[in-house]
């Protein structure tokens, strides 16, 4: 059972908060008081239709004993014995802790892994897989950058995805996606395995990671493209090393500028996301038995062309839809790995 203590008090904080944004605040406040709003919301919803079921199988007890009304308090006790342990595990699940990261905008970058040019093809199925299911929830996408091989594939991209709660439907993408299919490449038509990766990055402010100038380096370089009209004869991109880490970046569009702006930004989810990292080694034992974001260099994922279907091995989760998952259609998979999360952390809070 919940503490009513630590109910009220959630559920006055909400009321405080909402009373202060009707009455005008600084506008300094706006956004971490809206921010806190809007996280509290459901969960004090929650509370409500948890605390009044308890409320209304009070009121059917007492009303049992009463001849004329017994017959009407059974049934509304049966309907509340069946309603409340619902009640009471959404509950549970509203007051998880929640990663402070959930409602950024997140950093998707690709790479192809072993397979050579199909494992580029793969590379940029998944980008588009990943952009049609960032459209379909209405969320802004924006390729950050891209860079393509001669037949398409992927060399590496970034896309920039904001909206709600999108790091919190994404986190779980990152690892190592393998692909079982016969590739365009190939003219025997034998089915070839080759894989790419994802890392799922939140996105990091100039506030949460100070990158003083003495601990990077930044070269220019030219770009690479993919040919033809497309080579760059300018010494427009940019690497920027961080020496402490050892992490490097890299952007080659068009613009020196850009490419400046560009890589910081990736550096700076990079930093922040290492840091993420390094608090959760502290508990390293629990995090064995959740989902979590996964290692980059863990296989999460298989798409079987041949047989039409998707296996998340993390949860060993099959699904027989594979035209429809490259189409974006990727709810059911992280729906599945968000319960299979929160049921990880339940059991955990609960040892």
């Amino acid at each position: 059972m919940f503490a009513k203590d630590t109910l009220d008090q959630i559920t006055r904080r909400f009321g405080y908060i909402e009373a202060r944004l009707m009455d005008g605040v600084a506008p300094e406040e706006i956004a971490p008081l809206t921010r806190e709003y809007a996280e509290l919301k459901p969960v004090v919803a929650q509370i409500a239709a948890f605390q009044q079921a308890v409320a209304a199988r009070t009121d059917a007890e007492a009303m049992r004993d009463d001849p004329e009304m017994r017959e009407l308090a059974l049934e509304e006790l049966a309907r509340l014995e069946l309603a409340l342990p619902d009640l009471e595990q959404a509950l549970r699940v509203a007051l998880l802790p929640r990663d402070a990261a959930d409602a950024r905008p997140a950093l998707i970058e690709l790479r192809p892994g072993t397979g050579g040019e199909e494992a580029s093809l793969f590379a940029g199925d998944l980008l588009r897989m990943y952009q049609r299911y960032a459209e379909a929830r209405g969320w802004q996408v924006q390729i950050v950058s891209q860079s393509e091989t001669e037949l398409g594939g992927l060399r590496e991209a970034v896309m920039r995805v904001a909206g709600e709660n999108v790091f919190a439907r994404l986190k779980f993408e990152s690892g190592v996606h393998r692909v079982q299919r016969v590739p365009v490449t190939e003219s025997g038509g034998r089915i070839h395995t080759s894989a790419a990766t994802v890392a799922v990055l939140p996105e990091a402010e100039e506030v949460d990671i100070d990158i003083p100038a003495q601990d990077i380096r930044i070269d220019t370089m030219r770009a690479s493209g993919a040919g033809g009209q497309h080579v760059n004869t300018t010494d427009s991109a940019v690497r920027i090393t961080h020496i402490p880490s050892g992490i490097v970046v890299l952007s080659s569009e068009k613009s020196q500028h850009q490419n400046r702006a560009i890589a910081m930004q990736v550096l700076r989810a990079k930093l922040y996301d290492l840091e993420r990292r390094r608090a959760d080694a502290a508990r390293a034992d629990a995090r064995k038995a959740q989902v979590g974001s996964g290692d980059r260099s863990e296989r999460i994922r298989t798409y079987n062309f041949p047989q039409g279907r998707m296996t998340d091995h993390r949860i060993n989760l099959t699904l027989y839809k594979l035209d429809a998952v490259m189409q974006g259609d990727l709810d059911e998979v992280i729906d599945a790995l968000t319960l299979a999360d929160q049921a990880a952390r339940l059991a955990e809070m609960e040892a």
